[in-house]
């Protein structure tokens, strides 16, 4: 039995959280917030008409802006409700309910591999800590051997950069660019966000 994610315990814990979750995106995109940076640079990474798959896409925002640029979008999340919204709110890209640590999409028809993956939103660190490798090396078994991997969160969060990055070494991940922010600024040991853009070994 894989271990319950942060996410999913919260969920458990308060039902409304992830219906909140949800209204919190639609107010700021209301609102005209910049909701799309994480989608510029995986955008700026791919080829136009590029594959790409949102890992852990919850409400679809980022997703929605790759498809909208002209990508093919599947986007899998754990949580049935931000799903639900993805399918609502963005039309388009193909959302579908699942565990990463058990992510396997050719066994739902879903053969080709992928030019690019991003993950966004904190989503490596409300993972169960021990279902993180096993994350990471299913992104990797649906990546194409030229693509690449745009992966992001927070530090403090219970999951040091330094440990990702050596799950993503023994994932067959290796990077290609470490950045502080998704608008490209460097990055550096003390910073409190990293944006690993990842590529197969």
């Amino acid at each position: 039995m894989v271990e319950q994610s942060s996410w999913s315990r919260m969920a458990q814990e308060d039902p409304a959280h992830s219906d909140a979750y949800v209204e919190r995106f639609r107010r700021l995109a209301a609102q005209g917030a910049d909701l799309a940076g994480e989608a510029r640079l995986v955008d700026a990474l791919l080829p136009r008409g590029a594959r790409v798959l949102d890992a852990g896409c919850g409400p679809g925002r980022v997703g929605a802006v790759l498809f909208a640029a002209g990508h093919e979008v599947v986007g899998v999340d754990a949580d049935p409700v931000l799903i639900a919204a993805a399918e609502a709110d963005h039309p388009g890209p193909r959302w579908l309910v699942g565990d990463l640590a058990e992510l396997d999409l050719p066994s739902l028809g879903i053969a080709e591999r992928f030019d690019g993956i991003v993950c966004a939103g904190n989503v490596m660190a409300f993972l169960a800590p021990s279902t993180r490798g096993e994350v990471l090396r299913r992104l990797r078994t649906h990546l194409r051997p030229d693509g690449r991997a745009a992966i992001g969160f927070g530090a403090g969060r219970g999951y040091a950069f330094e440990e990702f990055l050596a799950d993503a070494d023994g994932a067959g991940l290796t990077p290609d660019v470490l950045l502080s922010t998704w608008d490209l600024r460097p990055w550096s040991p003390d910073a409190d966000f990293l944006v690993a853009v990842l590529r197969p070994a």
